[in-house]
């Protein structure tokens, strides 16, 4: 059973591969190994400082905001690799149609 507890979680076609309830209030609630997912940062809550200041805990909130600066980075350093090879197999594609139009006009010439 989900630690939300469920009632359709034990049915097998409401679980995962790995026996992880998909349940979307489970979904949101699960952190990503990839890092936060949007509606996790949407609904973070910060703790407020002690008696006599107002305001949340400054180091809570630096933290939580290098996390996620972290978590940006990667993403974008993802999505650049992953264009360059969308490059590099788009240039692939249009070379092999090329070879593959010059061979069939070889072949209609003959």
């Amino acid at each position: 059973m989900c630690p939300s507890n469920h009632r359709g979680c034990v049915v097998d076609r409401t679980l995962s591969e790995r026996g992880q309830c998909v349940q979307p209030c489970c979904r949101a609630n699960r952190r990503r190994a990839a890092g936060y997912l949007p509606s996790q940062v949407r609904l973070r809550r910060f703790t407020p400082v002690g008696f006599g200041r107002r305001g949340v805990d400054p180091d809570e909130v630096t933290e939580f905001l290098d996390q996620v600066a972290n978590d940006l980075a990667r993403a974008y350093t993802e999505l650049a690799r992953v264009r360059e090879q969308n490059t590099r197999i788009k240039d692939a594609l249009r070379r092999w149609q090329s070879r593959q139009v010059r061979s069939a006009q070889e072949l209609a010439g003959r």
